[in-house]
């Protein structure tokens, strides 16, 4: 339980920050990586380390994942588990 309340406070302030760059949705992927198991869904799995993958390796900022994100979304239906 101390897991989620520690990363319920992070959230808080992430999006008490008004970046613009909106890093919230870096500590969204990262969590929801960290936390993956048997019963996630494998939407969540595929989002959040192609997520990571595009601020790590390519620099994106936070709303450009989430915009990734949206795209993704619009063309992939099936995700590998």
């Amino acid at each position: 339980m101390i897991e989620n309340e520690q990363y319920s406070a992070l959230a808080f302030y992430t999006l008490s920050l008004s970046d613009p760059a909106f890093i919230h949705q870096h500590i969204v992927d990262a969590f929801q990586a960290q936390t993956a198991n048997e019963q996630s869904k494998t939407i969540t799995i595929f989002f959040s380390l192609a997520g990571l993958f595009l601020h790590i390796e390519k620099g994106y900022t936070g709303r450009q994942v989430q915009l990734a994100h949206l795209h993704m979304a619009k063309i992939t239906k099936a995700y590998p588990r």
